[in-house]
């Protein structure tokens, strides 16, 4: 009878020690359930944020999508009036250049004493006197200026 009380109380006291085992992995079990519910709340307002960031990002990006928009239209309008600005001076370039080689041709054939009528007037005369040759280098220096700053211009178009 000994023996069997004996294996009944040490039955017992096996069972009581693996109950107790149980309450601590149960608490233990309880704190980490507290903590991963107390992140889960925490993850839930990040991804809240995270939304709400995203959204105002999105307005963001349309906005600077109109912006860019308008920017274009403006700019190809300014482009457009700047390549009618150039050709404008492209054409008053010429007819300058034209003017300049006439009035060299006038000065020549002043300065020879022969006036020639303008459709005999060759667009590169011949220079004998010293203040036409000066003239004529004047203009054409004027001429060159005229051109590098047409090329300046088409270059900063382009």
């Amino acid at each position: 009878m000994t023996s069997s009380l004996n294996l009944g109380v040490a039955i017992e006291v096996v069972v009581a020690v693996l109950l107790a085992l149980t309450i601590v992995y149960c608490a233990i079990l309880n704190r980490r359930l507290t903590r991963l519910r107390a992140d889960e709340e925490i993850l839930r307002a990040t991804i809240s944020e995270l939304i709400t960031a995203t959204e105002i990002a999105e307005r963001a990006i349309l906005g600077l999508k109109a912006t860019a928009s308008e920017c274009e239209r403006a700019l190809g309008g300014r482009m457009l009036a700047a390549e009618t600005l150039l050709g404008d001076l492209d054409h008053r370039l010429s007819a300058g250049n034209e003017i300049v080689k006439r009035i060299g041709a006038i000065v020549g054939a002043a300065r020879t004493g022969a006036v020639a009528p303008m459709g005999d007037i060759e667009s590169e005369p011949v220079v004998r006197d010293s203040s036409a040759r000066s003239l004529k280098a004047a203009a054409e220096a004027a001429a060159e200026r005229l051109s590098a700053l047409r090329r300046g211009k088409r270059e900063a178009a382009a």
